[in-house]
């Protein structure tokens, strides 16, 4: 009744209210997250270039080791070394696979300095039916506060009214170190269309309050794969990672031994993938993501300078290390 009133009073006002009750329906109808998320790394040829057409295989691979989720033009894949243009064709890419049989949602980092870019990509992922975006912090120009970043976002969430919007918070790799309890509560107020964060982080303290506030209200999406079981006690339902691209059976077998109460099984699954990240930075980083995708079948060539890539020699003694693991078994199969 208190509508109806307005909208015979003040048509324009009347309108407004109708259009954010009927977001805020419409995102009660977004389905949060359960499960393994993969950062997929961007697939490039030998001289560097992307490589689409490994996509609609990358994304059955996804599908058939029971990922749920793809987080695209993130960290793992590169996105910030990406041009406005290959980001685009590959949001398409992955699109036209999603359309198909909507198995894995997809998630488009669509960026963090230029709002203007930003909401460019955001529109080209609705139009393309990307299931949601995010939107990473300010990484040059950094945001004083809370308030400053959620009005960022904001300005990028509100382009595309109708999907799940997340935040990227990664203060090791933006500087970007604001608390999102502040900033939640901030961005809550602003953005009906707003679903949650993924938080790349070790603040376990400031992770649960933002995932119990307003009895839960937003996703919290947890970022680090080698603290995948203490997310999961404290309330984490989802969870991104690089290393679910090539070990989802691991951690899938983690979060069954977690539900059912098998400790001891769910703290050895964890142990074994503490181990297989400890190669990541024996071998050099974050190039040794793509060692272990083409370890598994999927090559998806080298990553961009500046970041270290495997020379064959040392492919070689990664890939000792790699058996020596006796984890096959677990490793997501092409």
């Amino acid at each position: 009744m208190i509508i109806n009133y307005f909208c015979f009073i003040t048509p324009a006002y009347g309108l407004i209210i109708k259009k954010i009750l009927n977001l805020k329906e419409k995102m009660k109808k977004h389905k949060k997250f359960e499960g393994l998320i993969a950062a997929p790394f961007t697939p490039m040829d030998k001289a560097g270039n992307l490589n689409p057409d490994i996509i609609p295989e990358y994304y059955n691979m996804l599908k058939n080791n029971g990922v749920v989720g793809a987080f695209i033009n993130g960290s793992t894949g590169e996105g910030v070394s990406l041009t406005q243009k290959e980001k685009q064709q590959q949001t398409e890419k992955w699109a036209g696979c999603y359309r198909k049989d909507n198995a894995v949602r997809i998630i488009n980092l669509v960026g963090g300095t230029s709002y203007k870019e930003c909401i460019e990509n955001a529109k080209l992922s609705y139009e393309s039916g990307i299931y949601a975006i995010a939107v990473l912090g300010p990484y040059y120009f950094k945001p004083s506060d809370e308030n400053y970043l959620a009005e960022f976002v904001a300005r990028v969430g509100e382009a595309v009214p109708e999907m799940p919007v997340y935040y990227y918070h990664i203060p090791v790799l933006t500087g970007v170190n604001i608390p999102m309890a502040r900033f939640i509560a901030r961005i809550a107020e602003m953005l009906p269309n707003f679903a949650g964060i993924k938080y790349t982080h070790e603040d376990f303290m400031d992770f649960m309050t933002c995932l119990n506030y307003k009895n839960g209200t937003f996703e919290m999406l947890w970022g680090r794969d080698e603290n995948l079981l203490p997310s999961l006690a404290v309330g984490a339902r989802g969870a991104v990672g690089s290393t679910f691209n090539y070990a989802a059976p691991l951690y899938n077998e983690l979060i069954k031994a977690f539900i059912d109460g098998r400790m001891d099984d769910a703290r050895n699954l964890q142990i074994l993938s503490i181990k297989m990240i400890h190669l990541l930075g024996k071998y050099g980083g974050m190039g040794t993501g793509k060692a272990f995708m083409k370890y598994i079948g999927v090559d998806c060539g080298e990553f961009r300078l500046p970041i270290k890539n495997l020379d064959s020699r040392t492919y070689y003694l990664f890939e000792k290390d790699v058996k020596a693991l006796g984890i096959d078994n677990l490793f997501s199969v092409k």
